[in-house]
């Protein structure tokens, strides 16, 4: 049913008014105990079409920390996917993000289909990660959602620190519902 749905999708967008909604979080400075463990997540969530035109693209960066989660939501006539992204620093210093998705799709003729999914992504500081609500890339014919999302160190003075982190030729992680897997850029 979920592949009717996703076929769908090319049509339910000629007719969504998608928002973007994003977990606020505090205009004011971090206590300094939390400094130290803050990051910033900087995600950037697409709709593409068939012939992979961006039709619709928000960025967004939020000041997070480990243990709180960073949401959003696409609202659309007859599609909601809420996703939310909880960043997990390990004793060891290992960078772990839990994806949570859930999707709810109005299937004319069938009624309402309701999907969950959770993944745990090992990661580092700079890795990109793709992730895709409702599934990887299949059918030409569909339309889909990307997220795009990056966790970079918490500068102190809310700017995030430049790449230098990042692990040379570390590859960006692909994940959907299939799972987290390694992907080319």
């Amino acid at each position: 049913m979920i592949c009717k749905a996703i076929l769908l999708i090319g049509v339910l967008f000629f007719g969504i008014n998608t928002a973007l909604i994003t977990q606020e979080t505090s205009a004011e400075p971090l206590p300094g105990g939390l400094r130290e463990r803050a990051m910033i997540m900087h995600v950037t969530s697409r709709i593409l079409e068939q012939n992979q035109q961006v039709v619709w693209d928000s960025e967004a960066s939020n000041v997070t920390i480990p243990g709180r989660p960073v949401g959003l939501k696409l609202v659309g006539s007859d599609l909601v996917v809420a996703v939310q992204f909880t960043p997990f620093l390990r004793p060891a210093g290992q960078l772990t993000l839990v994806a949570q998705s859930q999707i709810w799709v109005n299937i004319p003729g069938e009624g309402m289909s309701f999907q969950t999914a959770m993944q745990t992504i090992p990661l580092e500081f700079g890795q990109l990660v793709y992730f895709f609500p409702l599934g990887p890339i299949g059918s030409q014919d569909a339309a889909h959602i990307e997220i795009q999302l990056v966790l970079e160190p918490y500068a102190g003075d809310g700017a995030p620190r430049l790449r230098q982190n990042r692990p040379e030729g570390s590859p960006p992680v692909t994940t959907g519902r299939g799972g987290p897997r390694a992907g080319p850029r």
